[in-house]
């Protein structure tokens, strides 16, 4: 029997208004704390009244608007070492990336690159800062994500990542309310996302029942969200609420089972194309559906028929991939699959050349691969 390994928040705080408690965790341990943010956020109501409440304990601001490179991360451990001893991150999955590798680099003396997976030569040791992590969106999970993704589009051309047990953040606090007033497509963009993290772990070889359950479970959420999640009522209010629950159990599913050969894809897309991490996954999601159609591997198509059964249970599955697809777009609260940018040739055989089935049950071929590219996005040059 496979065994399964599960890494969590010490503390966990869900629900609409929770970051009002935000001020007490601070003042409960008084140390000066290093902020993460991005820019809609600190634009908002919430970050003037924050900085007001906890006054000293903010020793500095660092606005994050991409996923942070090597680089970047080399100089903010160079600034900041010895001076911040706690780390805050609200934000997206960038800035809580950028937050978490930060918070463990500042006890490591390497530069980053020395320490990423795929390129890296040195082991990360657990040791880092304490950290708590709010995100605004609901997408990568990364609030409870061991990992931290690091990218460099120009000198390294890479997208890879820090990883390590204790990267998990001590506290995670999830406010939906944080959601409101989000632009529909980056909703949209980060719930596929969510969604693409709990099918892949569902698919995976890695995975259990223990974690399939997990898996499930986000599944339902998303499920129950997923058309009304950009209306502006309450019942966008509580799509919005399941949602964000669903990118928790997201990213708990891919910390114990892992992804498969989209996020193989994503990945090295992402190190090459400047595009919305969530937004790719969606574009690759549909054609990887498309092969599970026409592939019908039988351990495979158990686990689309018993996933089929588990969200739609009144109605009978026929040919599971197909109709999945099919729902995912015909209730899609904003349409992402429409007027795709062109992936030069160039960049799409570098893609090939570097990308992975990962955790995928069945081992996809370049050819394979290739098709999922050519569906996601005209291929020109």
């Amino acid at each position: 029997m496979r065994q399964t390994h599960l890494f969590c928040n010490q503390h966990t705080i869900f629900g609409p208004g929770c970051l009002s408690q935000l001020k007490t965790l601070l003042l409960a341990a008084p140390l000066p704390t290093l902020v993460f943010i991005n820019r809609s956020f600190a634009a908002g109501e919430y970050w003037p009244l924050l900085q007001s409440e906890t006054g000293d304990l903010i020793a500095g601001v660092i606005t994050v608007s991409h996923e942070a490179s090597p680089q970047e991360l080399d100089e903010w451990v160079q600034k900041w070492r010895n001076r911040a001893k706690r780390v805050l991150a609200i934000g997206g999955g960038s800035v809580l990336d950028a937050a978490k590798a930060f918070s463990t680099l500042c006890r490591h003396p390497l530069p980053a690159i020395r320490y990423l997976e795929k390129v890296g030569d040195t082991p990360l040791s657990g040791e880092r800062l304490p950290l708590i992590a709010v995100p605004t969106t609901a997408g990568t999970g990364s609030e409870v994500t061991m990992n931290a993704v690091v990218t460099d589009q120009h000198h390294y051309r890479l997208k890879a990542s820090l990883r390590h047990p204790a990267l998990v953040p001590d506290i995670a606090l999830l406010d939906p309310q944080l959601l409101n007033n989000t632009p529909a497509t980056i909703l949209a963009s980060c719930a596929i996302d969510a969604f693409t993290h709990l099918f892949e772990a569902w698919l995976s070889s890695e995975s259990s029942v223990f974690s399939r359950s997990f898996s499930l479970q986000g599944m339902q959420l998303f499920v129950a969200a997923w058309p009304a999640l950009t209306q502006p009522d309450e019942q966008g209010e509580c799509a919005r609420e399941k949602m964000m629950m669903a990118s928790w159990l997201g990213g708990l599913s891919l910390s114990m089972a892992g992804l498969g050969v989209i996020h193989g894809l994503a990945g090295e897309t992402g190190a090459l194309m400047p595009w919305h991490h969530g937004e790719v996954c969606g574009r690759l999601l549909l054609p990887f559906l498309g092969l599970c159609e026409q592939i019908k591997d039988p351990r495979q198509q158990r686990l689309l028929d018993e996933l089929w059964q588990g969200l739609f249970p009144d109605r009978p599955p026929e040919n599971t991939a197909r109709q999945l697809a099919d729902w995912l777009r015909e209730m899609a609260p904003y349409d992402l699959w429409q007027s795709p940018p062109a992936l030069p040739v160039a960049q799409c055989h570098e893609i090939l050349s570097k990308a992975g089935s990962k955790n995928s049950l069945i081992k996809y071929s370049p050819q394979q691969m290739l098709f999922m590219l050519s569906e996601s996005w005209p291929v020109e040059g």
